[in-house]
């Protein structure tokens, strides 16, 4: 089965049909690749905004795109949607984080009342691979594509980014550095009802501990050395949406703040611990 990397870019424009702004797609990028990573295509695209009538100053100075060039250089929206649909034809969608999908799904919503994007077969979040590959998960905040080449090793100077092809191209890059066939299957999905469900579920950060839908038993962190429960010498302050603490090791002693950050997902109540600061053995004794 092949991929398809997809990056769009889009200008906030005030819809008076619906009566709020909508992120209207303005550019499609894609880059085709197969089961080796090997480019087989390329798509790119501009599209000729219809909800608003000029590009803002911030994403004209962001992507380097003008009203006037996609005016002369953009097609119709749902005629680069037909033709991105015979370019994507049976491959794995991929992007960078859900944005791009749900934009885009926005966007078909708006000129056909359908929110389901019909050659969306199987999708892949790429974000969520690379983060999960490179250790790098932090439910406070979500790795960006610049930072992720950064971390990786990967030379983005020089390139047009914020565009959507090279932008699609960076994220080709950043899936070849952790590319793992077997771990990459278990993040493609079939669109199906349960996947528009999943990906338009409002994920909440959860920061009040007398929220009923929080375990209290499991509020605690091991001691990365020993491995065993650490006893909790502080109580729980909320800082950046996340639970902070001072706990102990009975075993090792070392001293250290714990992080514990609260989600509600889907799937239900989403845990995630880690140790912030370490200090000195044998600072508090028994």
């Amino acid at each position: 089965m092949n991929f398809v990397i997809l990056d769009l870019e889009w200008n906030g424009s005030y819809s008076k049909k619906v009566h709020h702004y909508v992120n209207e797609i303005i550019e499609f990028g894609a880059v085709k690749v197969n089961e080796q990573l090997n480019v087989v295509d390329t798509f790119s695209m501009l599209i000729n905004p219809k909800i608003g009538k000029k590009i803002s100053s911030h994403i004209a100075d962001l992507t380097h795109i003008s009203t006037e060039e996609l005016k002369s250089c953009g097609e119709d929206f749902m005629n680069t949607t037909e033709k991105f649909s015979s370019f994507s034809d049976g491959c794995v969608i991929m992007t960078w984080g859900t944005s791009d999908i749900l934009t885009l799904m926005d966007n078909y919503a708006y000129y056909t009342r359908e929110r389901r994007v019909p050659f969306l077969k199987y999708y892949c979040n790429l974000q969520e691979y690379c983060e999960h590959v490179m250790g790098l998960y932090d439910p406070s905040s979500q790795l960006g594509l610049q930072n992720c080449a950064e971390i990786l090793g990967i030379n983005s100077e020089g390139k047009e980014l914020h565009r959507a092809y090279a932008d699609a191209m960076l994220s080709l890059s950043c899936l070849t550095r952790t590319y793992e066939r077997n771990k990459l299957r278990k993040f493609v999905f079939c669109a199906d009802d349960e996947f528009y469900r999943r990906l338009t579920f409002k994920n909440k950060v959860l920061t009040d501990l007398k929220n009923p839908q929080i375990d209290k038993s499991k509020l605690f962190i091991n001691c990365d050395d020993c491995g065993i429960r650490t006893e909790q010498l502080t109580h729980f302050k909320v800082k950046n949406k996340s639970f902070t603490a001072k706990f102990r090791c009975p075993k090792c002693k070392k001293i250290f703040d714990g992080k514990i950050n609260i989600r509600l997902k889907y799937d239900g109540v989403d845990i995630k611990k880690r140790i912030i600061v370490k200090e000195p053995v044998d600072i508090l004794d028994d």
